[in-house]
């Protein structure tokens, strides 16, 4: 049980009671006033869990917690806005190319704030790489999960479990979606840098993470957007999602270990 000390669960355990005393009181009251808590509690709640997971399990060699607050708050609203502005023509058009373009829009979005540290040189851990990545990642999902929720509660007419099916199911993915692309392309170039002794933003390692989670996006968005109207789809869609997903953070898992052995 000593998980129990463990801040990230703590945070967790609070944050789902703090979001059942709110939707509590939501459903006594009557009262909309509470229903914003509910969707900031619920947007944040996974988001910042899995990010102090992985503060948790990853070797502490810097001071990174102010830099990874910077990534995951100015770095989500920043590649949110950016993303949303310059999507705006692509959503006018469906098929494979319009969510290639998705993919790169906000997978380039969620970097600009862990380039900049990356480009000053102070962190230069593998740690670090990855810890910036995933909190500009989780801070983007967490954004985009409000404004999702934010949809979907007016669509359905406030109907509460509604809004509780899109903050779960965003939930529970964050970390196999944005926190895992944008924490492997960080990872692979804090790595390359350390190999090499110098920038390597052109490096091939680095362009292949980068395209590789373009890649992964695109096929979420497509597998999730496109309709399903059997049962056979359904499953079929599912499944294809669910591997999008284990692919996404198997990868990230992999630079998770790398960066736990010594030297890195």
């Amino acid at each position: 049980m000593a998980f129990i000390r463990r801040r990230w669960f703590q945070i967790f355990l609070s944050g789902l009671v703090l979001l059942y005393l709110v939707e509590k009181a939501v459903i006594t009251t009557n009262n909309p006033n509470f229903i914003p808590s509910v969707i900031l509690l619920g947007s944040f709640l996974v988001p910042v869990t899995f990010v102090t997971y992985l503060y948790e399990n990853l070797p502490d060699w810097e001071d990174l917690l102010p830099p990874m607050a910077i990534c995951f708050l100015w770095g989500g609203v920043a590649g949110t806005v950016i993303a949303g502005n310059l999507e705006y023509d692509v959503f006018k058009a469906l098929g494979f190319l319009p969510m290639l373009g998705v993919g790169l829009i906000e997978e380039s979005a969620k970097l600009i704030f862990p380039l900049m540290y990356y480009l000053q040189g102070r962190h230069r851990s593998l740690t670090a790489g990855i810890l910036l990545g995933t909190a500009s990642g989780m801070g983007f999902a967490a954004l985009e999960t409000m404004g999702y929720s934010f949809v979907s509660l007016l669509e359905s007419k406030g109907n509460l479990v509604v809004l509780d099916g899109v903050l779960l199911a965003r939930g529970l993915f964050s970390p196999a979606g944005h926190a895992a692309w944008t924490g492997l392309v960080c990872a692979v170039m804090w790595r390359q840098r350390n190999q090499v002794g110098h920038n390597t933003l052109l490096n091939w390692q680095v362009v292949k993470a980068f395209l590789t989670a373009v890649l992964l996006h695109a096929l979420w968005d497509i597998f999730n957007s496109t309709g399903r109207d059997t049962s056979i789809e359904f499953i079929i869609l599912e499944i294809l999602s669910l591997s999008v997903a284990y692919t996404s953070i198997s990868l990230l898992n992999k630079q998770v270990r790398e960066a736990q052995l010594p030297f890195q």
